[in-house]
């Protein structure tokens, strides 16, 4: 195994406020949409739960968001059916929040409300909790080690781990004061899906997106852009096999792919263009599907 050196953010200006490595690489998770069944249900756990605040608002959708950043936008419609939990789409939604403070002090709200957790783990690279949403999407709050403390393997994927996160240690370190929301810089740091085989996931997201494979789980693999651990995972523990999403379903409707150099949009929209894939110009940026449905914006 190699140490490895992260490359400097010399994208962006190091005299602001510091922005999360995953948000510097060549490209990263913007927002997430997701179709749900009960919004005003849905939309108060995102904001008294999750610590969302919100940004716009309509009777049909709103958007939410941390700092003024808009992270996650929800919409209802009238006929949408529940997705089964074997369906292509959402295994979780990653907040990623700037510091490990800022985790203590989410894990000390929720306990202090009778959050239920799902589970919670040390990754070598960060630390999580998990949760559902009341309609059973999945939910990762995390935060991210300096990139100087992982550990990179020659050829250039990265040394994670699923181990027992110390919940008592954490919330004992959580700062004393009231919790008013998700920080300034909370971001999406990745966005885990459910897909029906990892080969065509591989095909999709490396060889035509330009992603590379970070790791690998047994049924899974982690996709990343400029050496982060991963912007985008997909697995089959749930859904193998799989097929398209039928288009009335609740759950993931699409996310948003940002690149911040254009040579790597350039890159990614040429190799749909080869695969013959179709995407269509909108204001945000390039839209399509992916293999199973889930629609992908590519925005400059």
């Amino acid at each position: 195994m190699a140490a490895w050196t992260a490359p400097p953010r010399k994208e962006f200006d190091m005299t602001a406020p510091a922005i999360p490595f995953a948000l510097t690489r060549p490209a990263h998770i913007g927002q997430v949409h997701l179709v749900v069944s009960d919004l005003p249900r849905i939309s108060d756990f995102y904001r008294k739960t999750i610590g969302l605040q919100p940004i716009e608002t309509s009777p049909s959708g709103e958007v939410l968001g941390a700092g003024g950043q808009p992270l996650l936008t929800l919409t209802t419609e009238k006929d949408a059916a529940r997705a089964p939990r074997n369906t292509a789409g959402l295994f979780h939604t990653a907040f990623l929040v700037p510091s490990r403070q800022e985790l203590a002090r989410w894990l000390a709200h929720a306990g202090e409300n009778d959050v239920a957790l799902d589970g919670a783990s040390d990754h070598l690279v960060s630390e999580a909790l998990y949760l559902s949403d009341p309609e059973g999407n999945g939910i990762e709050i995390y935060r991210d080690r300096a990139p100087e403390e992982w550990a990179y393997h020659e050829d250039g994927t990265i040394e994670m781990a699923t181990r027992r996160l110390n919940l008592q240690e954490l919330h004992a370190s959580a700062p004393k004061g009231d919790w008013n929301g998700m920080a300034d810089g909370t971001a999406i740091g990745h966005i885990h899906l459910q897909v029906g085989d990892i080969l065509q996931a591989d095909a999709f997201y490396r060889d035509v997106l330009g992603l590379k494979i970070m790791a690998r789980y047994p049924g899974a693999s982690f996709f990343a852009s400029g050496g982060y651990h991963h912007h985008v995972a997909a697995n089959i523990w749930n859904s193998r096999g799989a097929g398209v999403r039928q288009p009335n379903m609740t759950g993931l409707a699409g996310y948003t792919i940002r690149f911040n150099e254009q040579a790597a949009l350039d890159t990614a929209l040429a190799a749909l263009d080869a695969q013959e894939i179709a995407t269509t110009k909108t204001a945000e940026g390039w839209s399509l599907e992916d293999p199973w449905g889930i629609g992908l914006t590519l925005s400059a």
